[in-house]
């Protein structure tokens, strides 16, 4: 009776510690590649996994590749290969360890019962920084329904622990254990039950908040002014660039994620043309789908907006993956035939130059700054104002005196190159947005 007692014992030792992350210190880090020519890319992927782990306060003792042929149904990795890593993470006595690749929940609780440690995997990572970094309500919000909805599929493993502390629990009447544990197999339905409640109140939540967040938007898009969003993988320099611009104050950290929620800053070119600058969420690889279902009004702001402002930290050797990985994401919006300038950040830290040359060939609107130094603003700023003009005509008009209002309005909106008095008219050449060309469609002259 011992033995069978003693694995249980240890069992329901690591499978409580699993659940709070926040108490755990140091973490050993899994990837894996197929082939020898791969192992350098599992290397890199492992350097973005151990930023991440950094991000959410973790110390990584040890990053380790892994070959893989196949994967094991049950455990991901081969029987030889986790006897190896149980021996690495037992030297070197780390808390957690985490996985590269998405794993099933049935694979994550076999490797705990081998590894007698708490196992995640990138995806719950992700979603744990995230939860980290949420502030506002909104932002908040969407984390949990991610969550909530990334927990649903493990209830089965979440209770496995929780229905044997009810089984020894009971000490008083006789049969009391069995009757207990039968009510933790209960409480899985239960669960089920309260998370799907809970789910449905925070897709209401979220949906009045997207309801103010499209009356906003529909105010910006009245307003005329050209909207250019931000986007692009996160670290990538965004809210550097947003603050170089127009001193917003957005935080600005070297970690992955330093801001979940929205800013928008007017911002006026050098030709004076107004615009509205829109900094979003940053993108990573293979992020996670629940992630963007539950931030899919906070995306939408790049579906919304006219021209996409894509950056990209070129020093980063994995520059084009997650140029990529940031298209990937855009397509699921519906945003990837957007116009987009291309901005190659950090181009004073770039080694390697080839890097630049391949991504001018392949993106026709590409443009080098510093958002750090400044560096090729000019460029940029031009590049902007080339592209306001492509969504822009201009026109002759023949405006009466007594409808200057028209004129006050094109003022706002638009920009007038050349006006004079003809009689009670107000003869006009003036650049003005698509959107009120119906306006002033009665006062066009041939």
């Amino acid at each position: 009776m011992r033995k069978k007692q003693t694995p249980i014992k240890e069992e329901k030792l690591y499978e409580d510690i699993r659940y709070e992350l926040e108490d755990l210190k140091t973490a050993m880090l899994i990837g894996c590649y197929e082939g020898s020519k791969d192992k350098k890319v599992c290397e890199e992927h492992l350097e973005e996994l151990a930023s991440l782990s950094d991000t959410y306060g973790f110390t990584v003792y040890d990053k380790v590749p892994c070959p893989l042929r196949k994967i094991d149904a049950g455990t991901y990795l081969g029987k030889g290969k986790l006897q190896e890593l149980d021996a690495l993470s037992k030297a070197s006595e780390c808390d957690v360890i985490i996985f590269d690749e998405e794993i099933t929940p049935n694979q994550q609780k076999n490797l705990e019962k081998l590894f007698k440690k708490p196992v995640i995997d990138r995806t719950e990572l992700i979603l744990e920084v995230f939860a980290q970094r949420a502030h506002s309500k909104e932002a908040r919000l969407q984390i949990e329904l991610a969550k909530t909805r990334y927990q649903l599929p493990r209830l089965k493993r979440l209770w496995t622990h929780l229905s044997r502390q009810a089984g020894t629990a009971g000490g008083g009447s006789s049969g009391g254990g069995g009757y207990l544990k039968g009510e933790g197999e209960r409480q899985i339905e239960i669960d089920k039950r309260i998370l799907k409640k809970r789910i449905t109140f925070l897709q209401a939540q979220l949906k009045e908040i997207r309801a103010q967040r499209t009356t906003q938007r529909q105010g910006r898009l009245r307003s005329g002014i050209p909207l250019f969003a931000i986007v692009g993988y996160t670290n990538a320099g965004k809210s550097t660039l947003l603050n170089a611009l127009t001193d917003a104050n957005v935080l600005m950290e070297d970690k992955l994620f330093a801001t979940l929620e929205t800013t928008t800053r007017k911002f006026n070119l050098p030709n004076q043309q107004e615009i509205l600058l829109i900094d979003t969420v940053g993108f990573i690889r293979k992020i996670p789908h629940t992630l963007v279902e539950s931030f899919k009004s906070t995306l939408e702001e790049a579906l919304f907006t006219d021209i996409l402002l894509h950056i990209v930290d070129v020093s980063s050797p994995l520059a084009e993956e997650q140029a990529e990985a940031t298209f990937e994401v855009l397509k699921e919006l519906g945003s990837e035939q957007k116009p987009t300038i291309t901005v190659l950040n950090k181009v004073d830290q770039c080694e390697d130059k080839s890097m630049i040359l391949r991504f001018k060939l392949k993106y026709k609107k590409t443009v080098m700054i510093s958002a750090l130094t400044k560096e090729g603003f000019d460029d940029l700023l031009e590049m902007i104002e080339t592209e306001v003009k492509a969504l822009r005509k201009v026109v002759m008009l023949k405006v009466p005196q007594s409808k200057y209002h028209i004129v006050s309005e094109l003022m706002d909106k638009g920009q007038i190159l050349e006006s004079e008095y003809e009689g009670n008219n107000i003869i006009l050449k003036v650049e003005i947005p698509q959107e009120i060309e119906h306006k002033v469609a009665e006062f066009l002259v041939p």
